[in-house]
């Protein structure tokens, strides 16, 4: 049977939803479904670095981020110990400020961009298995329904972007590149009434912390230690607890006291991270389903808004199965792992708590390297959307 679409995108967060905008912007035959509802809001640090305001901008999206009320951030604060380093966002490539938008908006906005760019996107749609050619090549998808229907979606090429416990990695045998060892364990929460200085990112032996402006008057604040001393101390007095020992002798503990926490404080279990082959016969990987840091970089959406652009012209350049796709599938992973290697790297050690002031400095300096290189490919690409 002729494949009914070109290309199904299996998620509809970040990096699907990015991905079918620009497939579908570019005259593809897109469905992207997900499991979720609409809005559906996940636990995020929200925070963009240059390089996510940048693609938001070259696409026509970043007007209406600022739309929703997301503040803009010219400004990050480094506290290292009782030291606070301050460091202007200086306007640059046509990004004169960062933003922290909520899930609820980052993801809604893109979803609907790419629906008005013409890909189909259902939501309430489970993934259950994979179709197979004769010859193993993935051919599409199993779906089931809220309603409990089947069905089947045939398509050229099927893209996971279902996260790190991605199942279309998993169905696939994607093999992993780069297993991470450390991890982060983190609380997070919303503080109303905690006005913050811009970004502002804490590190003290053993703790990291962040606080993050973003819609509605509210921080995001998350909280960050090694896995057994978050277990030790939430089995000790839970999440409450934690966060009292964690937040105290933070720089801006002062401020979360004075205001108000809205909603529930949410424990994250990190895990290690890993970089997966991203591509094989019918199948390809974007966003944290082929690529996964800890969140102390607080660099995932940016990445996951990269790579959905490297991955949607690497599909454009070669719209046909065949050859020339893998090839332009094998570019695609050249780039992304050319940019995010050098960034595991550094966020391995970070994760690690096995560093002084001294060293986190350093590893900073060097993280911020990893970001420029990033921000000067995107900038020179033409634009897509």
């Amino acid at each position: 049977m002729s494949p009914r679409w070109d290309v199904v995108v299996v998620g509809a967060r970040v990096a699907g939803a990015s991905t079918a905008l620009l497939l579908a912007h570019g005259g593809l035959r897109v469905l992207c479904v997900d499991r979720a509802r609409p809005s559906a809001d996940t636990v995020s640090t929200h925070a963009l670095m240059r390089g996510g305001v940048l693609q938001l901008q070259r696409w026509g999206l970043l007007d209406a981020v600022v739309a929703a009320g997301t503040p803009a951030v010219r400004r990050t604060v480094f506290h290292y110990g009782a030291e606070s380093v301050p460091v202007t966002i200086r306007p640059a490539l046509g990004v004169d400020a960062l933003r922290a938008p909520r899930r609820t908006v980052l993801d809604s906005l893109l979803a609907e961009a790419a629906v008005r760019a013409g890909a189909t996107v259902r939501f309430g749609t489970t993934v259950t298995g994979l179709l197979r050619d004769p010859d193993g090549r993935v051919s599409g998808i199993r779906t089931r329904r809220r309603d409990g229907t089947a069905g089947i979606e045939r398509a050229g090429l099927v893209v996971g972007a279902d996260g790190r416990d991605s199942l279309i990695a998993a169905a696939v045998g994607a093999p992993v590149q780069f297993a991470g060892r450390a991890s982060s364990s983190f609380l997070y929460g919303y503080w109303a009434g905690a006005p913050v200085d811009g970004y502002e990112w804490s590190y003290r032996p053993g703790a990291t912390a962040g606080a993050i402006p973003t819609n509605g008057g509210l921080t995001c604040v998350f909280l960050g230690a090694a896995p057994d001393t978050m277990d030790r101390l939430v089995s000790a007095g839970g999440t409450g607890a934690a966060l009292r020992a964690l937040v105290g002798p933070s720089p801006f503990g002062a401020r979360l006291a004075a205001g108000e926490r809205v909603g529930a404080l949410r424990h994250f279990r990190g895990r290690p991270a890993l970089l997966r082959r991203c591509s094989g016969p019918g199948w390809a990987l974007v966003g944290d389903a082929g690529y996964w840091k800890d969140p102390l970089s607080t660099h995932g959406i940016t990445d996951a808004l990269r790579d959905a652009e490297l991955l949607a012209r690497a599909v454009l350049a070669a719209p046909e199965p065949g050859p020339a796709r893998a090839a332009a599938l094998a570019g695609y992973q050249e780039v992304r792992d050319r940019l995010s290697m050098p960034m595991l790297a550094v966020v391995e050690r970070l994760a690690s708590y096995d560093w002084d002031l001294d060293e986190v400095r350093t590893l900073l300096r060097e993280l911020t390297g990893t970001m420029t290189d990033e921000v000067e490919l995107l900038a020179g690409l033409p634009v897509a959307a």
